[in-house]
C-alpha cells in the first residue's frame, strides 16, 4: 500500500494567518499517512489511515482520528470525536478527544491526556501532565501521570497506578501492583491493589479498601502532615496499615 504524503503542496491545503495548515473535508488513505509540515494540520472532518499516521507537528480533526497502526505527532493530537489506533498513540504535546481515546498499544503524551469519554490502552498510559476521562480509564500495564489522574467512572490498571498529585475516581480504583499518589487517593466505590497503596495525604473510599501488601496515608515528603491529612477512610479494610489513621464509615 502506498503512503500518502501531505506537505505544503498537497491539493486543497491552505495556510492561515497563524501559519497553520487548513484542509476542508476528510483525509483518508488505505496505507500510511505522513504529514511533513512545519506547523499544525487542522482538518474539518476526519483523518483515517489503514496503517499508521505520523506528523512532524500537531494534528487536529473536527471529527475523528483513526489508524490501523500507530498515531504519532511531534506536538498535540486533538479530535472533536474519538482518537483510535491499533498500535501506539504518541504525542510530544497533549492528547485530547471529545469522545474516546483508545490504543492497542501505549498512549503516551509529553503533556496531558483528556477524553470526554473513555481512555483505554492495551499496555501503558503515561502523561507528562495529568490524565482525565469523563468516563473510565483502563490500561493493561501502568497508568502514570506527573500531575493528577481523574475519572468520572473507574480507573483500572493491570500493573501500577502512579500520580504526582491526586488519584480520583467516581467508582472503583484497581491495580495489579501498587497505587501511589503524591496527594490524595479517593474513590466513589472501592480501592484495591495487588501491592502497596500509598498517598502523600488521605486515602478515602465508600466501600472496601484492599491491599495485598501495606497501606500508607499522610506520607507527604515535603512537609510534616497533620492528623487530618493521615486519614484512611473506608467502610471495610483488608490489608496492613503501615502508616495512617483508620476511620471506618457506613457503606
Amino acid at each position: 500500500m502506498k503512503t500518502l504524503v501531505i506537505d505544503e503542496k498537497y491539493r486543497g491545503l491552505r495556510k492561515d494567518e497563524y501559519g497553520q495548515f487548513l484542509f476542508q473535508g476528510n483525509i483518508e488513505c488505505d496505507g500510511a499517512i505522513e504529514i511533513n509540515l512545519d506547523s499544525w494540520l487542522i482538518v474539518s472532518g476526519s483523518i483515517w489511515a489503514g496503517r499508521g499516521i505520523k506528523a512532524s507537528g500537531g494534528i487536529k480533526a473536527g471529527w475523528g482520528i483513526e489508524a490501523g497502526g500507530g498515531i504519532e505527532a511531534g506536538e498535540d493530537i486533538e479530535a472533536g470525536w474519538g482518537i483510535k489506533a491499533g498500535g501506539d498513540i504518541e504525542a510530544g504535546g497533549g492528547i485530547e478527544a471529545g469522545e474516546d481515546i483508545k490504543a492497542g498499544g501505549d498512549i503516551e503524551a509529553g503533556g496531558g491526556i483528556e477524553a470526554g469519554e473513555d481512555i483505554g490502552a492495551g499496555w501503558d498510559i503515561k502523561a507528562g501532565w495529568g490524565i482525565e476521562a469523563g468516563e473510565g480509564i483502563g490500561a493493561g500495564g501502568d497508568i502514570e501521570a506527573s500531575g493528577g489522574i481523574k475519572a468520572g467512572w473507574g480507573i483500572e490498571a493491570g500493573e501500577g497506578i502512579g500520580a504526582g498529585w491526586d488519584i480520583k475516581a467516581g467508582e472503583d480504583i484497581g491495580a495489579g501492583w501498587d497505587i501511589k499518589a503524591g496527594w490524595d487517593i479517593e474513590a466513589g466505590e472501592g480501592i484495591g491493589a495487588g501491592g502497596d497503596i500509598e498517598a502523600g495525604l488521605t486515602i478515602k473510599c465508600k466501600q472496601k479498601l484492599s491491599s495485598k501488601c501495606r497501606i500508607f496515608a499522610g506520607v507527604f515528603t515535603q512537609k510534616k502532615t497533620l492528623p487530618e491529612e493521615q486519614v484512611i477512610e473506608c467502610a471495610e479494610i483488608d490489608g496492613v496499615i503501615g502508616f495512617g489513621i483508620l476511620k471506618k464509615i457506613e457503606a
